[in-house]
């Protein structure tokens, strides 16, 4: 399982995020606490951030984040207000590709995601991709189940314009759980996407378990909201996310709303 990171509040350094915690992204790509699959997270890195003017842009690449200078020399210069971070343990058969490292990207929208839709190839690549209009589809480069379920959003997101990041990514785990059972399958699914004004991340799963999620909002620093696979420090005050439930944050107030997840389950599943 990959190791995830999302960030909403005041304008900081990449830096503060991927490396100066002390259990930072770049600690847990080597040394990570409550990872249940493997042991490290090897198989690539990447940022996503927002400019000052809610530009997004993205820095991916296949080496492991303590092997990857390019990326600390860039941490120390840009800052934003708007950060998702991954490191990633790629999947049984998954290849080392630039094109299966996240953040991904599309419009304003970006998302990383942990977790796996078992047999995927074999179960529920092609029912999404069906799912999907041509534009849609033509946005998928690489193999991954991550990258699919992130077109699964985009086309929920763009069929509803007047929809909420939150409102948008639980049509897309409805959809995919409707599909998971009609395909006897099981997934996991912790997101975490933004569009530089709101972050939505939710810990979810189908008929197996959820990897970890935690959020943090610590009355010392009011001023941002952060979400991560495990607790950056011991010195803030990090919350678990229960099993099926989503955080919700704008940057107008950063104040985080937490609702749980079974209503959006479909009915008979």
């Amino acid at each position: 399982m990959c190791r995830l990171i999302g960030y909403l509040g005041n304008a900081i350094l990449l830096d503060e995020l991927l490396y100066k915690q002390e259990h930072s992204l770049y600690k847990q790509s080597y040394s990570p606490l409550e990872l249940k699959s493997g042991v490290v997270c090897g198989d690539g890195v990447g940022v996503g951030w927002y400019d000052e003017v809610g530009k997004p842009f993205i820095y991916r690449n296949t080496v492991p984040l303590w092997n990857e200078p390019n990326l600390e020399e860039l941490s120390n210069y840009v800052q934003s207000s708007c950060t998702l971070g991954y490191v990633r343990l790629a999947g049984i058969s998954e290849s080392l590709d630039i094109s299966n490292c996240q953040p991904f990207r599309s419009g304003k929208l970006l998302f990383v995601h942990n977790g796996e839709i078992s047999n995927f190839q074999q179960t529920l690549c092609r029912p999404i991709r069906e799912s999907l209009s041509d534009s849609t589809y033509r946005l998928i480069k690489g193999t991954t189940d991550s990258e699919h379920i992130f077109a699964l959003l985009v086309e929920i997101w763009q069929s509803s314009p007047d929809s909420t990041l939150l409102s948008a990514l639980n049509a897309t785990l409805q959809k995919l759980t409707k599909l998971a059972s009609e395909h006897d399958t099981s997934f996991s699914a912790n997101v975490i996407v933004s569009d530089g004004q709101a972050v939505a991340a939710i810990r979810y799963a189908y008929r197996t378990q959820a990897p970890t999620l935690y959020w943090s909002c610590d009355i010392k620093q009011p001023n941002q909201v952060i979400v991560a696979s495990e607790p950056l420090s011991n010195n803030q005050n990090w919350t678990a996310f229960d099993e099926q439930s989503a955080l919700f944050v704008e940057a107008q107030s950063l104040q985080p709303t937490i609702s749980r997840l079974e209503r959006f389950v479909p009915i008979g599943v």
